[in-house]
């Protein structure tokens, strides 16, 4: 366990997001090398893997919820020194992470098949989505247990074990990708279900090795039967904190949908080409979601230690970096798009398509970089709330309008993707607007110490 209550918060921050930053980066890989292998088998290919990524990030929203609730609750109980809180917190996020896999398994799985024809622009994108989903929806219902345990882990400022099995499972996942896509030494190329199995093989391998992290006597957080019988007050703290952080992601994975069902009409290249850039903007947001995974338990504990100068440090310091960070990755995007997308696949429209994407939407990057800070910051502070309002400002600006633009004569995609910067913009100013006002209310016990 590390105390992050004193020290230099820049050193803190630093330290503690070259750890996830370093996670990021061969996460970043697998997304890259995935998608370029994926690439090699044509554009429905591409687009079937971004369809399921759609589900991904509906997965993301419920793994959110269950990090942010577990993260949060556990920093807390740390910074007030409270061991037998954390252990308790710990083991019934377990519980709760394995009753969700199970759920979410079972009506995916039983969904996938109608999922895949209503996003998809054609038949043969629909079955490639479809035989992607069959193997990558086990990888996804497994992740939930290991996001409560690395969440824990970086609650008690412990980030290496998430980091050691990350790199590691992640070099895995891109060996293991290109072997079962084309057959190599097997024999037996899978195809676009490769990618998927080796993505559930890794997943695999990463929950088995993060469990020896809890093993050792001299663990801070350990696995204790006694307290697996559910405790739904614990539960209800956990959701109550990590529903509105889940909310944003559902949100997104709602963006998303529309995306694909406003693009459909344009074919299987363009849903490609979005698709692609897509993903090079999440690769690129790697850093700054390091960098967010780090802001929230030094805040938290912080937090939980009432100290709230240092609270508001954590916020300015990790702005900072955000937003320098995302202007050099926009300079990248706006100058060089097509050369991004080009990597990735060589028919000419898909390239088009992406380019124009990623030259668009690159204006969003530094204020998203800052409102991903701010999200940690209500996380810290046990309040996500402010974070789905926002984020529900976003989608109403951009979502229903998208949706009405897409039945007018003439309708572009770009027109889309220009609508999502302004309502990007907007969800930047209410969540400075919604940060402001949570310090105000829930930094106050400065005032009661200094006055008691």
């Amino acid at each position: 366990m590390q105390d992050l209550t004193t020290g230099s918060l820049t050193r803190h921050l630093l330290k503690t997001t070259s750890f996830m930053l370093v996670t990021m980066v061969f996460q970043t890989l697998y997304f890259l090398v995935d998608l370029y292998w994926v690439g090699r088998l044509g554009k429905e290919a591409v687009a079937a893997v971004g369809i399921a990524g759609n589900l991904m990030f509906i997965s993301l929203a419920i793994s959110q919820m269950l990090g942010v609730g577990t993260t949060t609750l556990v920093s807390h109980a740390v910074g007030r020194q409270d061991r037998p809180r954390a252990l308790e917190i710990f083991n019934q996020s377990l519980v709760l992470s394995a009753v969700i896999g199970v759920l979410f398994f079972v009506l995916a799985m039983t969904l996938r098949p109608h999922y895949a024809t209503v996003l998809s622009a054609d038949t043969a994108t629909a079955a490639r989505a479809s035989e992607y989903m069959l193997w990558f929806i086990p990888a996804l219902s497994l992740q939930y247990v290991i996001v409560a345990m690395t969440g824990a882990l970086r609650a008690t400022g412990n980030f290496k074990p998430g980091m050691v099995v990350q790199v590691w499972t992640v070099i895995l996942n891109m060996v293991l990708t290109p072997i079962l896509i084309f057959g190599w030494m097997t024999g037996r190329p899978l195809g676009v279900a490769g990618a998927a199995i080796a993505t559930l093989v890794a997943v695999i391998v990463s929950g088995v090795w993060l469990v020896f992290y809890f093993l050792p006597t001299t663990s801070y957080l350990k696995f204790k039967r006694d307290r697996w019988r559910p405790q739904p007050h614990i539960w209800t703290e956990m959701v109550k904190v990590g529903l509105p952080a889940g909310g944003e992601f559902a949100l997104m994975a709602i963006n998303l949908f529309v995306v694909y069902i406003v693009a459909r009409p344009f074919g299987a290249a363009a849903q490609a080409g979005f698709g692609i850039g897509l993903r090079i903007v999440q690769a690129g947001f790697m850093p700054i979601v390091a960098l967010g995974a780090a802001v929230a338990p030094v805040a938290g504990q912080n937090f939980g230690a009432r100290k709230a100068d240092r609270v508001r440090q954590t916020f300015t310091s990790g702005a900072f970096m955000a937003a320098i960070g995302m202007m050099m990755f926009q300079a990248i995007c706006a100058l060089a798009p097509a050369r991004l997308v080009g990597f990735f696949s060589n028919d000419p429209r898909v390239i088009a398509e992406g380019a124009e994407y990623l030259r668009i939407v690159s204006w969003n990057f530094a204020p998203n970089g800052v409102i991903l800070v701010a999200s940690s910051m209500f996380q810290a502070m046990g309040n996500t709330m402010p974070s789905l309002l926002s984020s529900s400002v976003r989608l109403a600006l951009f979502a229903v309008p998208a949706v009405m633009l897409s039945g007018m004569t003439g309708f572009e995609l770009r027109w889309i993707w220009y609508l999502a910067v302004l309502a990007m913009i907007v969800q930047f100013a209410a969540s400075l607007l919604f940060l402001r006002r949570e310090f105000r209310v829930r930094l106050a016990f400065e005032t009661v110490t200094a006055g008691a």
